[in-house]
């Protein structure tokens, strides 16, 4: 297990951000070097497609899940946070709480890649403008430790608790298109989506989230038109808006400080997505 108790979380923090930093720029180098070798110059293709009223299509894409963690200062901040509740589990694990002042931090270990499939329902609304419904499903897991050691009563101990999602995605997103040049043309995206966690069970949850999420969502992407299709690849950040967090489990089903820890916590995803349209 990676101790974060031994290290500042800041530094923590910071090595977690270079990992999605580096995600990041190598994605952006995938999208100009994909770019450089499109066509700039030749016979347009599919000249009459950005005319069509309604079109249709899927995506395939690559995700990234993550956390953004707020604590309590201590557990025993928490109102929900009672000692008589607690009495009969104190003597096998809130010795553990004790020893860090009750200051349980959790955090994302690693950064693991996840799985994004859907269907592209696109409304044009001006030349440059369009309404876009990208209905899918999301597969993804985040690997959670903490600065005490991890009981889980449903799985048994471990070094990392592994918070797996099966997302129902429904996003509905603003695309706004810049001049077409022969066969390219990039594009901005944003809007707003909601995600049904279908594998969430609130009962036997370490951490216990919300099933319903919603996310606020930007990102850029580039239009390719082909011979029979137009290919876009796209990069898209969702930051989640309000508090995933729901209630704690009740023992004997599983420990609850584990999630009486945490103030807040938010859902962050970057999807790297290809839309064949």
């Amino acid at each position: 297990m990676s101790d974060i108790s031994n290290k500042p979380i800041f530094f923590w923090f910071i090595s977690e951000k270079r990992k999605m930093k580096r995600f990041v720029l190598i994605t952006l180098f995938f999208l100009i070097a994909f770019s450089s070798n499109a066509q700039w110059i030749g016979v347009p293709n599919l000249t009459t497609f950005d005319d069509r009223r309604i079109h249709f299509g899927f995506t395939l894409g690559i995700n990234v899940l993550d956390l953004g963690f707020n604590h309590y200062e201590t557990i025993y901040d928490n109102p929900q946070f009672d000692e008589k509740s607690f009495a009969e589990i104190r003597e096998s694990y809130l010795s553990e709480v004790d020893s860090v002042g009750g200051k349980i931090r959790a955090g994302v270990e690693n950064l693991s890649p996840g799985f994004t499939v859907g269907i592209v329902s696109n409304l044009r609304i001006t030349e440059n403008l369009d309404l876009r419904f990208i209905p899918g499903l999301s597969f993804g897991n985040r690997k959670i430790i903490y600065n005490v050691p991890i009981h889980d009563l449903i799985n048994g101990d471990a070094d990392s608790y592994s918070l797996r999602a099966t997302y129902l995605d429904f996003p509905f997103l603003l695309k706004y298109k810049s001049k077409r040049i022969v066969n390219q043309r990039p594009y901005m995206i944003a809007g707003l989506a909601s995600r049904f966690d279908m594998s969430r069970s609130l009962n036997e949850e370490l951490l216990s989230l919300r099933k319903w999420s919603f996310y606020a969502e930007a990102g850029m992407g580039w239009d390719v038109y082909l011979q029979f299709f137009r290919l876009s690849t796209e990069l898209k950040y969702s930051f989640g808006i309000f508090n995933s967090l729901t209630k704690a489990p009740i023992y004997p089903e599983q420990i609850p400080y584990y999630n009486l820890a945490l103030k807040k916590l938010n859902s962050h995803i970057l999807t790297l997505s290809f839309h064949f349209e």
